[in-house]
């Protein structure tokens, strides 16, 4: 195989760590930072939105988005993210990594400033422009995660080149802090403003009218850090795998990799007609030949991130509501609807910093040493184990909180040390170049599909079974948050399970990986191989 590697291939494969490394990270990984921003900050502020537009004078409890109205809020990106994520990745393979990065990047801008200024006479009609641009916002979020692994895998040498993915997505994690910290610094600026008594004291006067811009800011900031790294973005080169085996222009490959790692790289026009030309870099993705070669892989990545990010989207997006169940944030009427957001934002960011910051970091620290398959197996048991943790004895923990945080704390942190990050690396390293992208969109819109079941479902699911007086309002009877969370558990041991089908990319390039450079009699003899777990 290495004897057919193209030159400019292999001095990618065998680069040192350079600058470019990670101006490439950077650039990439702000892309992230944004999209987790922008997912998860909005709940921070559903309480608030119902407070604001669904007030009713006559309830002795606030105002709350009705079941449909809270489904949509906080589901609708994640629609939006599924179809940008199939439709980008497939474009990202047609039209180039680079070309089709800008456009989502300015998709994600446009979309977090309207969402900010959605607008209307009614409740009916802010709900609606707002679920309307965060559809489109999603749809933007959705082309980064193909784009993004995609070009850091096709940039990174082969020894690092896992730690270089992770740290991208890691970025995610720095984006959920930053919008739990956000909200805590706006919502604290109001509340030192306006001090307003609790909703059961005053129900009309607990929220003043200026809340309303604390949900618009708080979404409208997450245009910022994409829009400062669109310049950077479009003066990335396209990457020398796209430009040589799917463009087959081997002189501009080699021409803008000799710039960016500062060596002389020759062309090899003729090798890159010849590798192009085997049969074996020709097949589709609906081919035979496809499911021969990966469609083991296929069915692997987007199992796992489909079980994945059920229980991870779940956990994220209604912490507020599990902490509420536990007592850890006060009942709604005790407070007024300022000092909601702020318990709600401070309780999240001290998730985030405890747990979900720090598993993202230990993936990439430890990830090119133990490998993506270790790592994955592990985290998928952990998250089982402590969700069974947080399930078995739940009763127990309505009156310890402290206990209760932090094994929900270490659910994140091997969430993030594991599947969550694994999911995300694995599908940018295994395809071919010219299917990478639309297979990483499809592995990831697997996982936003179990994004949605997580974040419609558990609404409903984690309401009490028993106790009418302990459902949101509107609601009807669910299994109640134990059982909820015996249902996390059970998803994740099925990704334990799935997990067997996902092989170990570790210390081996791309093109190894995907078959790009063997000979068919070698490749009927690796396939098997590559389809199963490491030694």
């Amino acid at each position: 195989m290495a004897g057919d590697q193209l030159q400019v291939l292999n001095a990618l494969d065998l680069a040192k760590t350079q600058w470019y490394h990670f101006t490439a990270i950077v650039i990439a990984g702000m892309g992230f930072f944004t999209d987790a921003y922008d997912l998860f900050c909005i709940s921070l502020v559903t309480k608030l939105l119902g407070r604001i537009y669904y007030f009713d004078r006559d309830s002795p409890t606030p105002g709350t988005l009705p079941p449909n109205v809270a489904a949509a809020v906080n589901g609708v990106a994640f629609c939006g993210t599924l179809s940008g994520q199939l439709f980008f990745g497939w474009l990202g393979d047609k039209l180039g990594r680079k070309k089709v990065y800008g456009m989502t990047l300015m998709l994600m801008v446009i979309c977090s400033i309207a969402s900010g200024l959605s607008f209307g006479h009614d409740p009916m009609g802010v709900i609606a422009t707002l679920c309307f641009f965060r559809f489109w916002l999603g749809f933007g979020i959705g082309g980064d995660y193909p784009l993004s692994a995609t070009i850091m895998s096709e940039y990174a040498n082969k020894r690092t080149r896992g730690a270089f993915i992770a740290a991208v997505f890691a970025m995610q994690g720095f984006g959920i802090l930053t919008g739990g910290i956000v909200a805590l610094i706006v919502s604290a600026a109001f509340k030192s403003r306006f001090d307003v008594p609790a909703y059961q004291f005053d129900r009309a006067g607990s929220t003043v009218s200026q809340a309303d811009y604390i949900w618009r800011i708080i979404l409208m900031l997450g245009a910022l850090p994409a829009a400062l790294t669109y310049y950077w973005r479009m003066k990335m080169p396209e990457t020398a795998r796209y430009t040589a085996l799917v463009a087959k222009n081997a002189k501009k490959a080699a021409a803008d990799m000799s710039k960016v790692l500062q060596v002389d790289i020759v062309e090899e026009q003729a090798k890159v007609e010849q590798l192009t030309m085997k049969e074996a870099n020709s097949f589709g993705l609906f081919s035979m030949e496809f499911a021969r070669r990966h469609g083991l892989h296929l069915v692997g990545t987007t199992t796992t991130w489909f079980l994945l990010d059920i229980a991870f989207y779940s956990q994220n997006l209604f912490q507020k509501d599990i902490f509420s169940a536990i007592g850890w944030i006060p009942k709604a009427p005790t407070m007024n609807a300022i000092e909601e957001v702020f318990r709600i934002a401070r309780a999240q960011t001290l998730i985030a910093l405890c747990g979900t910051v720090p598993g993202y970091w230990f993936t990439v620290a430890l990830i090119d040493t133990i490998g993506r398959f270790t790592i994955q197996l592990m985290g998928f048991f952990f998250m089982t184990v402590f969700m069974l943790g947080l399930a078995i004895p739940y009763h127990h923990w309505t009156t310890h909180h402290i206990g209760f945080v932090v094994m929900y704390g270490f659910t994140f942190f091997f969430a993030n040390f594991g599947p969550n990050s694994t999911t995300f690396i694995v599908p940018a390293e295994i395809f071919p170049a010219r299917l990478r992208s639309t297979c990483h969109g499809i592995s990831a819109a697997a996982g936003k599909a179990g994004a949605i079941v997580g974040a419609f479902g558990f609404l409903y699911a984690a309401q009490s079974s028993t106790d009418p007086t302990k459902r949101d309002k509107g609601y009807p009877a669910g299994i109640g948050v134990r059982n909820a969370l015996f249902v996390l558990a059970a998803s994740n041991f099925l990704g334990v399970i799935f997990t067997f089908l996902v092989p170990e990319s570790k210390g081996r390039s791309l093109e190894e990986m995907s078959g790009e450079n063997e000979e068919e009699e070698q490749m009927e003899s690796a396939a098997p191989h590559n389809r199963a777990m490491p030694a």
